[in-house]
């Protein structure tokens, strides 16, 4: 794992140096959600998750479907762009009781338990080879589960955060799946939209909420929040960590945010693309150092997290029928493929997936 702290100071927007992109992007392939435009409203895609073995990836979204991926399928060697039906390249698909918000990989498993968090306010695990759920999870009140996450350091141990206004964590092997603690991080009881366990050994779990605000707390305590993250103006709907110590958030105030985790200090803000109310995804490339994330204007937006301008950004063809609203890219993950190559899988609301290839620029191209 590369460290972003190795090519950036800590200390935000204190350099002069201006936004580059050192990758060449290409589309490669559009995987089309149906013949009919009409039938791609029912189809928005709301996650994308790419398996430990980065080989294999999951999509899921208000078709009541988990569809998985082989990206050897997908990644149509051909000289122009390739158009593909989802049904050409889909290796399979599991229908599920309800529209769903959040996939997550369960650790551990060999790529074989695919957890799900959805619209009715249960979560969900599948056993792929088998594809059958093997547990269920209905402690949210029927209010929605927005995101799901699994502990690195106990792969059994999950957490949910939802509509009702609280974070569980929870553990199969403890009554059913019954609640090992549970935290309401605002006062007024506003949504928790993202949840996430630092992924590098830490005790944090993250929150971002409706409230403008992200919270930390210590898994091994869970009563105050350690860590308060104040700074966007309007509902934090993604959180991720990108280092030890750093995380990045996003808003439906148009920015994403570089947090310090040890003082919960703003490092940078990346400003560029459009989010006033929709979740347009966030996915961050810790190798790379790069962010991606999707924007209301149907653009796929990269930051570099050396700068607050985004260094690349991509239309997605309108497909949407006449006189309809326009679609917004509402999803987006990253997969690396080796020290100087990457894919970016960006999904729309119109259901359309587009799969991007990255390359490292030689230096004297950069």
């Amino acid at each position: 794992m590369s460290n972003f702290h190795d090519h950036q100071q800590p200390q935000a927007e204190t350099t002069n140096e201006r936004a580059r992109c050192e990758w060449d992007f290409n589309l490669r392939t559009t995987v089309s959600s149906s013949s009919s435009p009409n039938a791609a409203v029912s189809d928005s895609i709301g996650v994308i998750e790419f398996d430990p073995s980065d080989s294999v990836f999951a999509t899921g979204g208000i078709a009541r479907k988990i569809r998985i991926y082989n990206i050897k399928s997908v990644l149509v060697d051909h000289p122009v762009v390739a158009v593909v039906d989802h049904s050409k390249v889909c290796d399979y698909y599991i229908c599920t009781p309800a529209k769903l918000s959040s996939l997550k990989w369960k650790p551990g498993t060999s790529g074989r338990v695919l957890g799900s968090g959805d619209y009715d306010g249960v979560v969900m695990e599948y056993d792929l080879e088998k594809k059958v759920p093997i547990f269920e999870r209905d402690e949210h009140g029927g209010r929605r589960v927005w995101s799901v996450d699994y502990s690195k350091g106990d792969p059994v141990l999950g957490a949910s955060g939802s509509d009702d206004g609280t974070m569980q964590m929870w553990d199969p092997r403890c009554d059913g799946g019954k609640c090992v603690s549970m935290v309401q991080p605002s006062a007024s009881r506003s949504a928790v939209c993202c949840v996430e366990f630092h992924p590098f050994g830490s005790s944090l779990v993250a929150a971002g909420c409706a409230d403008k605000k992200a919270y930390a707390y210590d898994v091994r305590k869970m009563v105050d929040p350690v860590l308060v993250f104040d700074g966007h103006r309007k509902t934090v709907t993604y959180i991720r960590f990108l280092d030890v110590d750093t995380l990045v958030t996003a808003g439906t105030d148009g920015c994403l945010k570089l947090w310090n985790v040890n003082d919960s200090r703003v490092i940078r803000t990346y400003k560029g693309h459009v989010n006033n109310r929709n979740f347009v995804g966030l996915s961050v490339w810790r190798h790379g150092g790069l962010l991606g994330c999707g924007s209301e204007t149907n653009q796929v937006f990269v930051y570099d997290v050396r700068w607050g301008e985004p260094v690349w950004v991509h239309d997605f063809e309108p497909v949407t029928a006449a006189g309809s609203e326009r679609g917004f890219v509402s999803s987006v993950c990253w997969r690396r493929v080796g020290e100087d190559e990457c894919t970016l899988v960006a999904g729309g609301s119109d259901g359309l997936l587009h799969v991007f290839v990255g390359k490292k620029k030689p230096l004297s191209a950069q």
